[in-house]
């Protein structure tokens, strides 16, 4: 798939207000500093249409746009941020689960884990939550220009081996790149898969 066309729809706090005609669509959500807005920049070829930021959840609300005319790919507030009051954090969980659990156009929700750590309890909380709520997610690893091959495959190896002591399949995986413009080619062919499924 190559993206012509990648245009900003809105953004809102409900999910809704989110479009409704019922176009598939695509979320992305980590932990705050993930990489997420950048991600979303070197896939749609577009440095300015996700927010970057070097703090942390930048990303406040709900972010719709617009590719080829085709589907929506959305761009969630960051989990984790603990550099907010307690009340914002609440509403961030709410609006994020609300989304999620009520978005019947929502085809597979993208969870971006940093390749340079170990699996983190509050990411792996949140997969769980996903599947016991059976919503669709595949994982990718981001920052891989960050880390040695070595060590990027033994994180990656250390990863799914502690997955799998909870899981019985993994979901699927995929590896990028933002700075670098790698594993992009990968994850659109990924969503071109899917279109093609819905369609």
């Amino acid at each position: 798939m190559i993206i012509k066309q990648a245009s900003f729809v809105i953004s809102n706090t409900d999910y809704k207000k989110c479009p409704d005609d019922q176009k598939a669509e695509y979320a992305f959500i980590g932990r705050s500093n993930v990489g997420k807005s950048s991600l979303i920049n070197s896939l749609t070829n577009n440095k300015s249409l996700a927010k970057t930021s070097s703090k942390p959840g930048k990303t406040q609300l709900i972010n719709h746009f617009l590719i080829n005319n085709e589907w929506y790919m959305v761009d969630l507030p960051g989990y984790g941020y603990a550099k907010t009051s307690k009340t914002n954090r609440a509403i961030f969980h709410k609006m994020i689960n609300d989304y999620l659990l009520n978005r019947k156009n929502l085809i597979c929700l993208f969870v971006l884990i940093d390749s340079r750590h170990n699996l983190q309890a509050i990411d792996d909380d949140f997969m769980q939550w996903l599947a016991e709520n059976q919503i669709p997610f595949s994982i990718i690893f981001t920052k891989t220009d960050k880390v040695s091959k070595n060590n990027l495959a033994k994180n990656l190896k250390d990863f799914k081996k502690k997955m799998l002591e909870n899981w019985s399949e993994l979901p699927n995986i995929l590896l990028s790149s933002a700075h670098k413009k790698e594993g992009l080619k990968e994850i659109l062919n990924y969503i071109s898969f899917l279109n093609s499924e819905v369609n």
